[in-house]
């Protein structure tokens, strides 16, 4: 069984850059050694890699950028993001043709009478006709759901912290780690009932998104990599969603991390700031493949 009730709230601190997180007051006591955003390296003789955790979207009231971040940003040749960024409509259609249902099929007719009605329900409460999105697969409803819930709060994808790193990247080469197809994959490979599952949650928890959201965000921009985790790894207890969503991605990027140290210069990976925390991070797998990885402080 999974249980998926914050996994859209996992899925925007683990950096599914397809999808849109919230953003946070300050919600917790700093630690006095970071009070930022938290930042790695790796590093030898003429290779450094710093590896910093994003959310891909927030307020535009929202001060992260700067300190130990901006030097390491600004010292980079190199900004490696998860998917290249740049190209809105070509990504949204790409999400949109793998999300449709086939031909003559409906999502509400796939559903339970009781899990219909409070579909229904909460579309017309989010302000959208119960037929938006009849043709789409029940993860994309899910995911689109999540979300709009925090955009009508406000939070402005045009204010995340890959967008903003993006925005200041003239002179740098840019690199992917993933493409669009790769991260449509993490869901519309899942099977329907599973995907059914995950949309009957998340529209039981569209009132609870935005506060989900601000715990995870909160411990993001005071640097708790720890919290962040354990507040992740709370209720994502299916052990193969957890690896397609994290461990498996975590394991190929520290693959390119290593590879990419054979060769010289100053990379920036921005990657969704819940790789970069608990068990299974990349730093793990680097730590375990004999990489040394080393906390930024202030």
């Amino acid at each position: 069984m999974f249980s998926l009730r914050k996994l859209a709230a996992t899925v925007f601190a683990s950096g599914l850059a397809l999808v849109l997180p919230g953003c946070a007051t300050n919600l917790y006591a700093p630690d006095p050694q970071y009070v930022a955003p938290a930042m790695w390296k790796v590093a030898d003789k003429d290779t450094t890699i710093y590896l910093f955790g994003t959310v891909h979207a927030l307020s535009k009231e929202t001060a992260w950028y700067g300190g130990p971040i901006e030097q390491a940003y600004e010292s980079s040749d190199e900004l490696v993001t998860e998917i290249k960024l740049g190209d809105p409509v070509g990504d949204a259609t790409a999400i949109v043709e793998r999300a449709a249902l086939p031909a003559g099929e409906n999502l509400r007719d796939l559903m339970t009478v009781e899990n219909r009605a409070k579909y229904e329900e909460t579309l017309v409460s989010l302000g959208l006709p119960v037929d938006a999105m009849d043709k789409f697969e029940p993860w994309y409803a899910a995911m689109t759901l999540s979300l709009l819930p925090v955009m009508q709060k406000g939070f402005d994808p045009q204010s995340g912290a890959d967008t903003e790193l993006a925005g200041k990247a003239e002179g740098k080469q840019l690199a992917a780690l993933e493409n669009v197809n790769d991260q449509i994959d993490i869901f519309d490979g899942l099977p329907m009932d599973a995907q059914l599952t995950f949309l009957a949650e998340t529209v039981g928890s569209v009132g609870q998104a935005a506060d989900e959201l601000n715990v995870m965000v909160g411990k993001w921009l005071q640097g708790d990599a720890k919290g962040l985790a354990a507040v992740m790894n709370e209720e994502l207890d299916d052990p193969v969603l957890y690896s397609r969503l994290l461990t498996q991605r975590n394991a190929r990027w520290a693959d390119w991390i290593k590879q990419r140290m054979e060769q010289p210069g100053t990379v920036f990976v921005a990657v969704g700031a819940g790789h970069l925390a608990g068990k299974g991070s990349v730093q793990d797998v680097l730590q375990k493949r004999g990489v040394k990885v080393t906390r930024v402080r202030k």
